[in-house]
Order: structure tokens, then C-alpha cells, then sequence
């Protein structure tokens, strides 16, 4: 049996300290936040806020077989292959129908226009947060079964309107949804097809935005409410963060993690700093 990846997790007034320097770079607009689902789940919302959560809501609408139960992608492509696309986006439509609610620290990170907030789930909580404020844009991943063209993402202004990606390069901040969200289009990467093509490119980055790998550069990045112990997670943490700069933060829980994650952190030089995040948030709140 191979043996987890040892981490000397720094105490826990270091770790504070350092995540206090981080929220002062976070205002500066060096850090970009990558927002996981753990964070919106501080607000208890209906919607499934992991993907096991979102595996089991499938199973509760769709009888699946034992393979797909449990993992939220093969779970969608279950549904997708028997029944169809787009009862595989009204599902996704429904465990997001209610609005998930902003948390304190969604409306700070609004607040402060950082250039780039990556959110790497499904709901609107930053976007409802974004709402208050001006020069922000959205750019979301998108499935490309069956839209006969060859593009990776769509672009939306403030008010939802989908727009031309030159629009992009002028505002402030810009939040991007790899995997797509419930608004204000219903663009969801959920199936197993949907990321066969988006993982065999990923390598060469041609799916994600340019104005997304311009912002990355020279920043370094800060995991909030995020796991890693999925391979396809793991993916997409890794290649959007290629070619940033330097060493990257993840607010983490030492207990939870897996092998693998671990291993991941190992891998991206992942400062891993072991505070609860309600207290993190306390620290970025008032950094």
C-alpha cells in the first residue's frame, strides 16, 4: 500500500499570519480567488453544494445503475445517454432553481473588483453578489454536444446579455465559471462527454479564455471552500493555475483529505493553511 504524502502543516498562528498577508495581496488584486462549492454551503442553501450531493440528487429523480451511482458525472451522462440533453440540463435547472445566498465574503470579494474570481460551481451566489456593483463580466465553459460550433465558452455581461469576448477585455473584474452555472443561460459541463474533449485540450489551455490566462499572470491563487479528491477537480485546479506565479494558497481541513489530495498539494506547491473557514473568513474579511 503506498503511503499518503507527509505535509508539515504550519501551526495555526502562522497559518493565520500568512492568510493575513494573503487577504492584504487579495486587496491589492495579486491573489485571485478560486471559489469552491464548500463556501456558498456556509449559507445552507437548498441546492447540492458537493458533488456527491449532486450525485445523490440525480439518483433521487432517475433510477441509475450501480457504475454511475454515487459519481456526479457518470451519473449525468447515465441520464444523457438514455433520456436526453436536456433532461440532463432541466435536472440541473432544478437543484439550482433556489438562489443561493451571497456570503459575507462573496460581497467583499465584490467589493474590491478584484481582475479575476474564478467559481468552480454551479450556482449564482457571486454572480448575485457581482449585481451590486459595476465593470464586471462573466465567462462561462460550455458543453458543446450538439451546438455545431467550435467554441469553448460564452461570454455574458452584468445584465445577462451574452456578448462578443472583445467586451471582455474592459471590465474591472471577471468571473469565471469553468464548469459552467444556472445563470443566466443554463450552461452546465456535467456529463462525462461534455469533459472528453475539454480534458483532452486542457493540456494546451485552448479552453480556457485568453482574457482568463492575461489575468492569471503574475498572480498567485487562493483555494476557498475547495476539495480535491476528484481527478477531474484536481484537472482543472492545475491547468488554471499553469503559468500564474508562484506558490498558491489552499484553506484546507487536514482530517478530510484524501491520499490524493494531499498528493495534489505535494504536487502544485500548495501552501496548505489548516484554519476553519469560517475563521478564514473572519481573516480576508478584515484584511
Amino acid at each position: 500500500m503506498k503511503r499518503a504524502p507527509q505535509i508539515d502543516f504550519v501551526n495555526a498562528a502562522d497559518a493565520e499570519a500568512i492568510l493575513t498577508d494573503v487577504a492584504t495581496r487579495l486587496r491589492a488584486g495579486s491573489i485571485v480567488p478560486y471559489l469552491g462549492p464548500g463556501l456558498a454551503a456556509l449559507s445552507n442553501p437548498d441546492a447540492p453544494m458537493t458533488p456527491e450531493a449532486l450525485a445523490g440528487f440525480f439518483a433521487a429523480k432517475v433510477a441509475l445503475p450501480r457504475r454511475a451511482k454515487g459519481n456526479v458525472w457518470a451519473s449525468a451522462q447515465h441520464i444523457e445517454s438514455n433520456k436526453h440533453r436536456s433532461t440532463v440540463t432541466a435536472l440541473m435547472a432544478q437543484a439550482f432553481a433556489a438562489p443561493v445566498e451571497p456570503t459575507p465574503l462573496h460581497h467583499h470579494l465584490a467589493a474590491l473588483s478584484p481582475p479575476l474570481i474564478v467559481d468552480a460551481w454551479y450556482d449564482g451566489a457571486m454572480r448575485a453578489a457581482l449585481g451590486k456593483h459595476h465593470g464586471w463580466g462573466e465567462l462561462q465553459g460550455i458543453s458543446r454536444a450538439g451546438i455545431g460550433e467550435d467554441r469553448w465558452y460564452r461570454f455574458y455581461d452584468a445584465e445577462g446579455r451574452e456578448v462578443d469576448r472583445a467586451v471582455a477585455q474592459s471590465w474591472t473584474t471577471v468571473l469565471y465559471k469553468p464548469h459552467g452555472g444556472v445563470l443566466p443561460a443554463r450552461n452546465f459541463l456535467i456529463s462525462d462527454a461534455d469533459y472528453v474533449e475539454v480534458l483532452t485540450e486542457i493540456d494546451i489551455q485552448t479552453p480556457i479564455p485568453d482574457v482568463v490566462k492575461e489575468r492569471r499572470n503574475g498572480r498567485r491563487f487562493l483555494f476557498i471552500g475547495c476539495r480535491f479528491n476528484d481527478q477531474l477537480l484536481r484537472t482543472y485546479a492545475r491547468q488554471l493555475t499553469k503559468r500564474s506565479a508562484g506558490v498558491h494558497y489552499g484553506i484546507v481541513e487536514p482530517d478530510v483529505l484524501s491520499r490524493n489530495e494531499l498528493r495534489f498539494l505535494v504536487e502544485q506547491d500548495l501552501t496548505p493553511l489548516a484554519i476553519p473557514l469560517p475563521r478564514a473568513i473572519e481573516i480576508l474579511l478584515a484584511g
